[in-house]
C-alpha cells in the first residue's frame, strides 16, 4: 500500500490582530489532509477561505496554531509545524518545494543564476546548474536573450516563469503550487500543464491552487474543499 508522502491531522490556524484589541480570527480548523506521491489535489473554495494560509501553513511559512503537517523526508516523517528552523531549511531544500505567485529574489542577480541557485546550493558544479536552467527556462519559453538580465525588469507573466522554472529545476518529491499559471497565455499555460504532468509521472505529489478551472481539471486527480469558518469570538 502507498504510504502518504504529506499528510496533516487536525491542523489549525488563527491569526491575532494585535493592533484591534488582540481581536482572533479562526482560518482554519481540524484540516486532515493526505498527500499520495504522483497525486495532484486541488484546493477549492471561495476567496478568502484560507487555501492560501493553508499552503503557507505546509510549507512552514506560518506556524500552525495545533495540529500536526507530516512531511516524509530523508526516509522519515518531520512534523512541519513543530520543527525547528534548520529542519525546515532542510526539508525544504530536499523535499519540499513551492511555486508562489510572485517572484521574490535579490535584485541584479541574472534570471539564469535565480534559476540555477537551487542547484548551486545543493552543491551541483555551477555550469551543471546554469545548463539545467538554460534549458528548463528555454522550455517556459523565456529567450536566451533575457537569461542574463534581472527578472525585476520582465513582465508580471515572464516573472512568474522564472518563479516556475526555479520551482522545477529542484525536483522536489512534493510542490506546491500556488496559482502557477495566473499570468500566463493559453500557449504558456499548456507548457506548465504538461510540466504538471510529467512530474507526476515521476511520482511527485502536488497540492494546488488554480483558479482557472480548464488548468486544474487538466491536472488535478481529486478536488480538496477549503470553506471559510463561522465569525468566533
Amino acid at each position: 500500500m502507498t504510504q502518504p508522502i504529506l499528510q496533516t491531522e487536525g491542523l489549525s490556524k488563527s491569526f491575532t490582530l494585535h493592533l484591534q484589541g488582540g481581536v482572533r480570527i479562526p482560518v482554519l480548523a481540524d484540516v486532515d489532509l493526505t498527500l499520495l506521491p504522483g497525486e495532484c489535489v486541488a484546493l477549492s473554495g471561495p476567496s478568502g477561505a484560507g487555501k492560501s494560509t493553508l499552503m503557507r501553513s505546509l510549507y512552514g511559512n506560518y506556524r500552525a496554531g495545533s495540529g500536526r503537517i507530516l512531511v516524509r523526508h530523508d526516509g522519515a516523517m518531520v512534523d512541519i509545524a513543530s520543527a525547528d528552523p534548520r529542519t525546515i531549511i532542510a526539508v525544504r531544500d530536499r523535499t519540499l518545494g513551492y511555486v508562489s505567485q510572485f517572484l521574490r529574489v535579490v535584485p541584479r542577480v541574472p534570471a539564469l543564476d535565480v534559476v540555477a541557485e537551487v542547484l548551486v546550493g545543493r552543491g551541483v558544479a555551477v555550469a551543471r546548474a546554469r545548463d539545467a536552467a538554460h534549458d528548463l527556462l528555454l522550455r517556459l519559453n523565456i529567450p536566451p536573450r533575457l537569461h542574463a538580465v534581472p527578472p525585476a525588469t520582465f513582465s508580471g507573466g515572464e516573472q512568474q516563469r522564472v518563479n516556475l522554472a526555479r520551482g522545477f529545476i529542484g525536483a522536489h518529491p512534493v510542490l506546491l503550487l500556488d496559482e502557477p499559471t495566473a499570468s500566463l497565455d493559453g500557449a504558456n499555460s499548456a507548457v506548465v500543464i504538461e510540466m504538471i504532468r510529467q512530474a507526476k509521472a515521476r511520482g511527485v505529489a502536488i497540492v494546488g491552487i488554480f483558479h482557472d478551472a480548464e488548468v486544474r481539471d487538466q491536472v488535478a486527480d481529486r478536488l480538496f474543499p477549503v470553506m471559510p469558518l463561522q465569525d468566533a469570538a
